[in-house]
């Protein structure tokens, strides 16, 4: 289903900018698309006059426009890194970025991207993040910016960030914020992020449901039986249910089937080997079934389901299985 609302930003590129800043913003983003199978943000890339913009490591990279925007946007990223004085002191851009400040857009300081927010007097009285080694002047040149301790900062309509990998959890946090937690965790998970665990449920499960994933992931070709797994984890079937459904939102059986469905679409994309040898090495006592459940969560038969590229079907968590 088509979401009625794109989220529409704007990133700003000012000379020298760190092209690890542009991936590091936008990976995430359409990570979040692919995984939703829909267009939930869609971004502009932009410069002051419409020109490619030299990146710090000498790359010119080429915008979508200048700051003349053909239809309204919900937040603009600032993205500078060296020379950030000069960067800071474009007119024009100190303008625009008070002008949809005043239209109630949202701001978001890329590393040195906060310092053309601070000179155009749009973090006086917000908490900054600011990277350590600009810190010192930072401070002695905008004193009404408090500046927080943490990597990044979200702060009455501005977002500050102190640049590098620090981008991309602040990214999981932004998505969080404008779309859907659910996703954000999904998006942590795909980028390999610290403190994602490898069922995106954060680090908060209880102890004996980590264990019984684990038990799951070992036993897909010849699963257990629900009461088996509790067994093995020396609890009640009812325990361990209340557990699940308390910390996943799921039965047992779902999420042991989950985990299978998961095994047997990797194996589909990723090898050559049939639907029926798919179907044997993830416990499913026969093609046909397999194949039923299979369409049940993607949409597809799994022989449809062969190539792991950008439009093919996409494994969700929450998937369609309780």
């Amino acid at each position: 289903m088509r979401l009625s609302k794109i989220y529409r930003l704007a990133l700003l590129l000012l000379p020298e900018f760190s092209n690890f800043s542009l991936a590091a913003v936008t990976e995430p983003l359409f990570v979040a698309n692919w995984l939703a199978q829909d267009v939930l943000f869609e971004w502009r890339v932009l410069s002051a006059d419409g020109r490619p913009v030299r990146a710090s490591n000498g790359v010119a990279v080429p915008v979508g426009g200048d700051l003349s925007l053909p239809e309204p946007i919900r937040s603009v990223f600032v993205l500078a890194s060296f020379e950030p004085v000069r960067a800071a002191g474009n007119r024009a851009v100190l303008r625009w970025l008070k002008r949809e400040a005043r239209s109630g857009v949202e701001l978001v300081g890329i590393e040195n991207g906060s310092l053309a927010l601070a000179e155009a007097g749009l973090l006086d009285s917000h908490t900054a993040a600011v990277h350590w080694d600009n810190l010192a002047g930072f401070q002695e040149l905008f004193p009404k910016i408090r500046i927080g301790a943490e990597r990044y900062s979200f702060s009455r309509g501005r977002v500050t960030c102190a640049g590098a990998a620090a981008i991309l959890d602040m990214m999981v946090a932004w998505i969080a914020l404008h779309s859907d937690p659910g996703i954000a965790g999904e998006v942590s998970r795909h980028l390999l992020l610290r403190g994602a665990s490898q069922a995106g449920a954060g680090n908060s499960e209880p102890d004996v449901v980590k264990r019984a994933r684990a038990l799951m992931q070992s036993h897909v070709d010849d699963p257990l039986s629900c009461g088996e797994l509790a067994g093995r984890l020396n609890i009640s079937l009812r325990q361990l249910e209340r557990l699940f459904k308390l910390a996943r939102g799921r039965t047992v059986h779902a999420e042991y089937m989950s985990v299978r469905v998961e095994k047997a679409h990797q194996y589909l994309q990723q090898t050559g080997l049939s639907v029926t040898e798919v179907a044997a090495l993830t416990g499913f006592s026969s093609a046909e079934y397999f194949s039923k459940v299979y369409a049940r969560v993607f949409g597809v038969l799994p022989s449809r389901d062969r190539r792991q590229s950008t439009d093919a079907p996409v494994f969700r968590l929450r998937s369609k299985l309780g």
